[in-house]
């Protein structure tokens, strides 16, 4: 008897974490007899209530057996419909703008003019080398950049407007690419104490 008592609390406890889960079991009357599914009955039957799946209310030992295999089958199934959550979509980084061949081929034929100061030269030429620098993976550079670039290269024909124009455009770079940032740090240090020497060369010899 202790051994039928525990049969039976196991087979409540199944029954209840079934019902709990919404799994259905369906009591179907096919060609007189009684069998138990998963599944709506084709003709006669009706859908088993958590009372009448109770281990105390069952019939026999077959109607058990047939009733924990349709439990089974209805857990199964209602495991491989379950949708899971979907994932949080991940953050799309920005994409990476950079000059076309064609724009490049541009600042290569004003790097070219005879008309620029050689400050004005080495700048363009700078942009250029960024640019490709850009086309192979190096910065994070948007459309808005380059129109700074493209307008700072506009202006070098420009005797009053190029310097202020080169300085924008520098500082583009270093926000975007801080390898290139160091770089125009340095050459900016180079070019002052140039200016400096230079100034002291043309200092008149009264005033040292």
């Amino acid at each position: 008897m202790p051994k039928f008592r525990l049969i039976a609390t196991a087979l409540l406890c199944f029954a209840g974490a079934i019902t709990t889960a919404q799994a259905q079991v369906w009591k179907c009357t096919i060609d007189g007899k009684v069998q138990y599914s998963d599944q709506p009955c084709p003709a006669k039957g009706e859908a088993m209530t958590s009372r009448s799946l109770q281990s105390n209310v069952i019939d026999t030992s077959a109607d058990r057996a047939a009733i924990e295999r349709a439990k089974a089958a209805a857990a199964e199934q209602q495991a491989a419909t379950a949708t899971p959550s979907a994932a949080p979509a991940a953050p799309v980084a920005p994409a990476n703008v950079c000059p076309s061949d064609r724009d490049i081929a541009g600042m290569e034929t004003k790097a070219s003019s005879i008309s620029l100061s050689p400050e004005a030269k080495r700048f363009v030429q700078d942009e250029i080398r960024r640019a490709r620098q850009c086309q192979k993976g190096q910065g994070k550079y948007s459309a808005a950049d380059w129109t700074v670039s493209k307008q700072a290269v506009d202006a070098q024909s420009s005797l009053t407007g190029g310097p202020d124009a080169r300085r924008r455009a520098e500082a583009v770079h270093s926000a975007a690419d801080p390898a290139e940032g160091d770089r125009i740090a340095r050459q900016r240090e180079a070019e002052e104490r140039e200016a400096n020497r230079r100034l002291l060369r043309e200092r008149p010899l009264r005033d040292r």
